[in-house]
């Protein structure tokens, strides 16, 4: 469609109507990624724990933990506030 101007990108209208009065569609998105984020967190102790204990004393082990977390952390500063905090 070369011939129509650029629209700016809007939700969905039906998906405004399931929002409760008061609540904004971004505050919902917002605690949407705070739940993921949090699952994801607990996974990642979890799978961290077991990497640890059943590893066998890997040291590959120790830089591949803190690459994921350092990775993950600016995947979330990330989407959580819309800016790289580096």
């Amino acid at each position: 469609m070369v011939d129509q101007p650029l629209q700016p990108f809007s939700p969905p209208t039906a998906l405004l109507t399931y929002v409760p009065d008061g609540l904004s569609l971004g505050i919902v998105v917002q605690w949407f990624l705070y739940i993921v984020f949090a699952f994801w967190a607990l996974y990642t102790l979890v799978a961290v724990y077991h990497w640890l204990k059943y590893s066998h004393a890997s040291w590959i082990a120790f830089p591949a933990i803190t690459a994921h977390l350092f990775i993950s952390f600016a995947l979330m500063a990330y989407a959580l506030s819309g800016t790289l905090i580096i």
